[in-house]
């Protein structure tokens, strides 16, 4: 039986699935891959091994970033049968060469249904893959390309089917989800209202990653207002320092963020921010450091994506100063700990309240509005969305009971 095995962002699980709809019953391993740090490198190669490992017959396919960016390592592993290409993965004929006659024409026809339901509660709807930007620690626009973005009637089309499949909620995803559109000349916002008066039936739609220098005014409405829109922002900020944001060539500055966060706080109170930060980028001091520690605060991030820098090779980052690995690992930690502190306070605030909690495949996990991960009491209807009453905390989750 095929199976596919994936590292990195959402925007790898989106076409993961995609992936998986078109792969025959065959004993098949496709492994779609992360090159964002060294350690997913690492930990993509670890994965092959594993795979091999568990399944010694099966043919393994390496896709993805890291494949783009060091082809010939992989294409060398011997447990590796074949490399595809990130524009390649979506394409069935790119995995016909390790398929059968038989195999190949059920991958083909496999594209022409609906496809099948979705694996969870909530699917992943890739809008926009590439990016043209050149931040100083990323290699990921030589594994991705330059930006470009997925026609809008597609997007709404894929998402219909989803809502047909039984699907509540879908999250638009990308590279540089706040970019799309840059062909068409219309936006994001536009792609969002589209969809929302385009697909009544759909419940929840989310935001993945968003740069916060390109949240302009008709998605910033958007956010501030509509209910279908989830409470739930997650931002592309990486530092709180802005001579370290100047080094990362980022496009915003620390005024920037807080000022953007003021604002859909003083718009709708109940949003939810998360943050990607870095710990320990080149030329960081103690002082620099302290400003990222602070913007925890003053952002009010409840959920942190904290990454300790590591030098990723082919990228000027590389080439800077380097902080101390020591140093590093102590700065992330403290970090992550700034981040659950205040994520348990926010926690804390909700019990007592009433919760939309739209239920996972388990019947009892889930995730609210603002996406705070929510343990039902009571077994519910996979894919349904309950009305939870929150009557504590359980660690990073609430606990909640029937209202």
């Amino acid at each position: 039986m095929s199976e596919v095995i994936t590292l990195g962002c959402r925007l790898n699980i989106a076409e993961s699935e995609a992936i998986r709809a078109m792969l025959p019953d065959e004993d098949l391993v496709v492994v779609n891959s992360c090159a964002v740090t060294e350690e997913a490198v690492r930990q993509t190669r670890r994965a092959i091994r594993r795979a091999r490992r568990e399944r010694p017959d099966a043919r393994i396919v390496v896709t993805g970033c890291a494949v783009e960016v060091e082809p010939d390592m992989f294409a060398h592993m011997p447990e590796v049968s074949g490399v595809v290409s990130n524009l390649g993965k979506l394409e069935p004929a790119s995995f016909s060469p390790f398929a059968s006659s038989e195999v190949e024409k059920r991958i083909s026809i496999s594209l022409d249904t609906n496809g099948p339901e979705p694996s969870h509660a909530r699917a992943f709807v890739e809008v926009q893959n590439g990016c043209d930007h050149s931040c100083t620690f990323c290699i990921i626009p030589r594994g991705r390309g330059p930006s470009r973005s997925l026609p809008a009637g597609g997007v709404i089309q894929q998402i219909k089917t989803l809502v047909d499949s039984g699907c509540q909620e879908a999250v638009l995803t990308g590279v540089d989800l706040t970019s799309y559109g840059e062909l068409a000349g219309d936006g994001l916002g536009l792609l969002v209202e589209r969809i929302l008066k385009g697909v009544p039936g759909l419940a929840r739609l989310r935001l993945s990653s968003l740069d916060p220098i390109e949240i302009d005014d008709r998605l910033f409405a958007l956010i501030a207002g509509e209910p279908r829109l989830m409470p739930h922002l997650h931002l592309s900020l990486q530092a709180g320092d802005d001579m370290i944001l100047k080094r990362m060539k980022r496009r915003h500055l620390r005024a920037d963020a807080i000022k953007l966060v003021e604002r859909i706080k003083a718009a709708r109170p109940e949003v939810a921010i998360g943050a990607d930060l870095i710990a320990g980028f080149p030329t960081e001091t103690e002082a620099m450091f302290a400003n990222s520690l602070a913007i925890v605060e003053e952002c009010d991030i409840v959920f942190g994506h904290i990454f300790p820098y590591s030098p990723r090779r082919g990228t000027p980052a590389a080439r800077m100063p380097q902080v101390e690995p020591e140093v590093v690992k102590a700065r992330a930690k403290r970090l992550r700990e700034a981040c659950e502190e205040r994520q348990a306070a926010w926690l804390d605030a909700l019990i007592g309240t009433q919760q939309q909690v739209l239920v996972e495949l388990d019947g009892r996990m889930g995730h609210a509005e603002n996406f705070a991960k929510v343990e039902m009491e009571s077994l519910f209807p996979p894919r349904s969305v309950q009305t939870v009453s929150i009557i504590r905390r359980k660690g990073s989750a609430l606990v909640g009971v029937p209202a």
